[in-house]
């Protein structure tokens, strides 16, 4: 049983923890301390699309041990369920508050993702913004599927390593499904898919303003940033998120969950 496991709402038929930036923390100490063995996934309106439309999808967030309401609209929606205390748990601040938290603890970390020399990057930068942070290793991947010599190589690194957290990232879905598949093979306790945190946090990406995120408008600044390759993504799936709770409701379907239901 996921004795550490906040409650769960449910937006379109997928699962999102009932959680606030402080809970999640928590939560995933408890896990650390208890070596209990998970995945964390951040939902936002792209990840809930990406399950509505396809099962399997649906199936990686339904096995996670944190699915945190990375964006304002599910926060939101939330809170129509009455759940009050939900906050917005945004990737790249997890990140930092849990490396935070590990330099009193003594867990360790792994960086698996970004473009090549991007986790190195990371790697020094959080050490110098937490003196004492334990980073033991790092992997740049290749934008395909990794063969089995890398597969290999990197199982062997971890192993060696034997990290108590993996951060990936490699973008929605593609590292929510890579954590699913690798979990159980790795040397490790948790991993988090924390997307572009790892070009936020080296500076290579601008982070949007504080009330453009509170107001749930994030999305419209990283278009404005990077519109050849978000600007399809977003103006597809925003319209379509909000026509399907519209949809069911209309057809009487609980597109809305509370815990427990």
């Amino acid at each position: 049983m996921n004795t550490a496991a906040p409650d769960r709402i449910r937006i379109l038929g997928s699962p999102v923890s009932a959680v606030s930036m402080d809970q999640s923390v928590e939560a995933v100490m408890r896990a650390l301390e208890l070596r209990q063995k998970g995945y964390v996934c951040l939902a936002g309106i792209q990840t809930l699309t990406e399950a509505y439309e396809h099962a399997d999808f649906r199936d990686v967030l339904e096995k996670a041990f944190l699915v945190t309401p990375d964006g304002m609209p599910l926060v939101w929606l939330g809170k129509l369920l009455g759940q009050r205390h939900m906050t917005r748990v945004y990737g790249p601040d997890l990140m930092l508050k849990v490396c935070e938290r590990s330099v009193g603890s003594g867990h360790t970390h792994f960086l698996y993702g970004g473009h090549p020399g991007v986790a190195e990057e990371l790697k020094k930068a959080l050490e110098r913004r937490f003196p004492g942070i334990r980073i033991v290793g790092t992997y740049c991947p290749p934008f395909r599927p990794l063969n089995g010599d890398e597969e290999r190589a990197l199982l062997t690194q971890v192993a060696e390593a034997k990290p108590d957290m993996i951060w990936v990232g490699v973008g929605t879905p593609k590292q929510d499904r890579f954590m699913r598949d690798y979990l159980s093979r790795m040397d490790t306790t948790l991993m988090f898919g924390v997307g572009a945190a790892f070009d936020f946090h080296t500076g290579r990406v601008r982070q949007a303003p504080g009330w453009m995120q509170r107001s749930g408008l994030e999305w419209f600044f990283r278009v404005c940033c990077e519109p050849k390759r978000l600007a399809g993504r977003y103006f597809r799936n925003n319209p379509l998120f909000v026509w399907r709770l519209i949809k069911d409701w209309f057809q009487g379907k609980e597109s809305l969950q509370a815990p427990g239901k």
